[in-house]
């Protein structure tokens, strides 16, 4: 789908940046609905042949009706985005989900026939890194330690601690990991410009770019289309710097 409704534009490029975006709809048509007019029919067939359907008959007639109420059903769409960046050799998507990720690949890859692209491994593992520096009480480089975390300890019991808008420097926090446990969730800030949450699997969440950076971009633009642009560039510009240095905090790339 066009990534910012102009039809026909299903790349959105500018300084060798690119933005592309998959459509999904979904047709919405609760089990409870189909339920709801299957009984009903299946009593007017129980009154007319004086007998309760059998399993066979009550599944073709759930069927017909599911196949009948499919067109009436509401549609959800959404739209999940994917940044190209060819100058630094990056690809991100913009998902919730590792699955709806997945299913961005696969799109991706049957549309172009090839996809030449790998996950990012870093020499140092995210939980290993996170740990030490909740232990340190502080992160590498340009990296702040924010209010959020979770512990989880790696016995068999997984017992976990999820920590909200908390102090993180203190010592409840540091006998949690003396005592075993691990940093699968941390919140971070990058240059106070940046906050996010990094996982144990190397995924960005709860990415949001602080106000110096809305501003920077509002004073760019005098319409809606230069806004979309200068945001996406500030992003671009931004989000690539800050990959980099989480690179770099993590070790460097591994093999």
């Amino acid at each position: 789908m066009p990534p910012r409704a102009n039809e026909g534009e299903l790349v959105f490029s500018v300084e060798r940046q690119q933005l592309i975006a998959l459509g999904i709809e979904q047709k919405l048509l609760p089990v409870s609905v189909v339920r709801q007019y299957a009984q009903a029919k299946l009593a007017e067939i129980e009154v007319a042949q004086g007998y309760k359907p059998g399993r066979k008959q009550t599944r073709e007639v759930t069927d017909q009706l599911e196949a009948e109420l499919l067109p009436r059903a509401f549609v959800k769409r959404s739209l999940t985005y994917v940044w190209i960046d060819p100058v630094n050799r990056w690809l991100l998507v913009d998902a919730s989900a590792s699955t709806r990720a997945d299913e961005v690949m696969e799109h991706l890859k049957l549309s172009l026939g090839e996809l030449p692209v790998s996950l990012i491994k870093t020499q140092l593992a995210p939980a290993g890194a996170m740990t030490q520096w909740l232990a340190a009480g502080q992160a590498p480089g340009s990296f702040g330690i924010d209010r959020d975390c979770e512990l989880r300890a790696m016995a068999e019991e997984h017992a976990a601690v999820r920590y909200v808008r908390h102090n993180l420097d203190s010592d409840e926090v540091r006998s949690h990991i003396a005592g075993g446990k691990t940093a699968t969730r941390l919140a971070l800030t990058w240059n106070d410009r940046i906050s996010f949450v990094l996982t144990e699997q190397l995924q960005i969440k709860r990415l949001a770019f602080l106000d110096l950076l809305k501003e920077d971009a509002e004073r760019q633009a005098t319409n809606a289309d230069d806004l979309f642009a200068a945001n996406f560039i500030l992003m671009c510009g931004e989000l690539a710097q800050l990959l980099r240095h989480l690179l770099e905090a993590l070790g460097g790339e591994g093999e």
